[in-house]
C-alpha cells in the first residue's frame, strides 16, 4: 500500500520544517504511519496476506526506532510529533 505524489506531497507540506524538508524525522514518521494505517485496513479484509503483515511489522518497527531518535533528541519535538500523527495515546 504505497502513497500517491499528491498524498506524499500534503504529508511532507504538513511535517516540513522548512521549505526543502523532504528527508527529516518528522516527515518520515508521517509517511510511515500513513502507510501503516493504509496497510492495516487491507490486513483486515485479507487476514492470510502474511508477506503484507511481515511488511507492516517491519514499517512499525522502522517507525518505533525513528520515534525513539526523535525523543533522544528532544522531547518536545517528540510529544509534538506523536499528538498532531494521534498515535501512543
Amino acid at each position: 500500500m504505497s502513497l500517491d505524489t499528491a498524498e506524499k506531497q500534503k504529508l511532507i507540506n504538513n511535517y516540513q520544517k522548512h521549505g526543502t524538508d523532504t528527508g527529516s524525522v518528522e516527515v518520515q514518521v508521517a509517511m510511515l504511519s500513513e502507510r501503516i494505517t493504509k496497510l492495516s485496513g487491507h490486513l483486515k479484509s485479507n487476514n492470510h496476506d502474511f508477506s503484507s503483515r511481515k511488511g507492516l511489522l517491519k514499517m512499525i518497527g522502522q517507525r518505533k526506532r525513528l520515534l525513539n531518535y526523535v525523543r533522544e533528541q528532544s522531547e518536545k519535538r517528540y510529544t509534538d510529533l506523536v499528538s498532531k500523527l494521534g498515535i501512543r495515546r
